[in-house]
């Protein structure tokens, strides 16, 4: 009696233990994969690598995450990225919104031209409600987002011509990634727009089968693009691309809540250091990156007030248009925000400088 005793007494402590025990800790995969576009050397690949390494070490190992670099596991085709997300197929990552527009409609506000003005205004636009809002669209589709990161204000390059007005841009052939608002930007500039993945971009640059492209200049210098036959560059600050740091909810959801702080705030973390290197571009002390590209060939554009002015207006009717589909309350709002002056004794940064230390809040 005494020996069955003890076994009922052992059974019932095992189920006791199977009972507060949280089932998650048995839905731990070996390794999580996060998708992205560029390299690891690139501000944005850097801190997927910093993001990955704080999760690791924090966690101390029960959650590995393994980067697959240039959208390889949607087959380059980044604008799939998003949808895998939500399906699974993806478990993490970091993310364009530019690229995740077709999925979220709303992200096209970022990339209405000439909306923003500088990064402190994108800065309003992230860190306020309309962040705030379009976390919660984000979080419908069944995707956990955590940080605001950021790819830089895109620029302009080319192989033929400087670019000082639309009319320099009339017959050249541009690769656009894959949106129709940038169709309708280039278009409304007199260019060829040719949208594709950036993989095929690359070999169409290298080939001569496109003049030109428009990104951020630290993806310019990262993949030397100027070896490309990329000779001229326009700055001009058309549009900016935040980046979002997520994760799959279902694999949210398997982790215990205290993993769930740690990866969100290894996500603030590592998108503050992605975004103080992503606007290295705009500091003083990075003169030395402008006169190394010129060193290398390349002629820099830097338009004038008036000369921008030109393409603002060239391209307000393509503004008008996609402000009805992006929704225009939301559109309102955000040119409000943007237009609002700095209160007095505000700690706002001026644009370009330490800004990024609020990101990801």
């Amino acid at each position: 009696m005494r020996i069955s005793g003890w076994r009922r007494l052992v059974v019932a402590v095992l189920a006791l233990i199977v009972t507060i025990t949280p089932a998650t800790a048995q839905t731990y995969k070996a390794e999580y994969s996060l998708s992205m576009m560029p390299d690891t050397e690139s501000p944005w690949g850097r801190g997927c690598v910093l993001w990955a390494d704080l999760v690791r070490e924090r966690t101390q190992g029960r959650i590995n995450i393994k980067l697959h670099p240039g959208a390889s596991l949607v087959g380059g085709d980044q604008t799939r990225e998003f949808n895998a997300l939500r399906q699974g197929v993806i478990d993490i990552a970091v993310g364009s919104t530019i690229n995740w527009s077709s999925a979220i409609p709303e992200f096209n506000l970022f990339s209405l031209p000439f909306m923003l003005r500088d990064y402190r205004s994108l800065d309003r636009l992230t860190q306020g409600d309309i962040g705030r809002e379009l976390f919660r669209r984000v979080e419908e589709q069944g995707v956990v987002p955590l940080a605001w990161g950021e790819n830089g204000f895109r620029q302009l390059s080319n192989s033929r011509r400087p670019i000082r007005s639309p009319d320099d841009m009339r017959g050249l052939r541009f690769r656009v990634v894959g949106s129709l608002l940038f169709n309708d930007i280039f278009t409304a500039l007199g260019a060829y727009p040719t949208q594709m993945n950036w993989n095929d971009a690359y070999r169409a640059l290298r080939m001569r089968k496109v003049d030109g492209q428009e990104n951020p200049i630290a993806i310019f210098n990262n993949t030397r693009l100027d070896k490309l036959g990329q000779r001229y560059v326009t700055i001009w600050d058309y549009v900016a691309d935040p980046l979002v740091f997520v994760v799959n909810r279902q694999v949210w959801d398997s982790w215990s809540v205290q993993d769930r702080e740690t990866v969100r705030e290894a996500a603030v973390e590592a998108a503050r250091f992605e975004v103080t290197l992503a606007r290295q571009d705009l500091l003083a002390s990075s003169q030395s990156m402008w006169d190394d590209l010129e060193g290398r060939g390349v002629k820099v554009t830097r338009l004038t007030a008036d000369e921008r002015q030109r393409f603002i207006d060239a391209t307000r009717p393509v503004y008008l248009k996609w402000k009805a589909l992006v929704g225009r309350d939301l559109v309102d709002r955000a040119e409000t925000a943007i237009a609002k002056p700095a209160k007095l004794g505000s700690r706002e940064p001026p644009p370009g400088k330490g800004a990024g230390r609020r990101l990801g809040g």
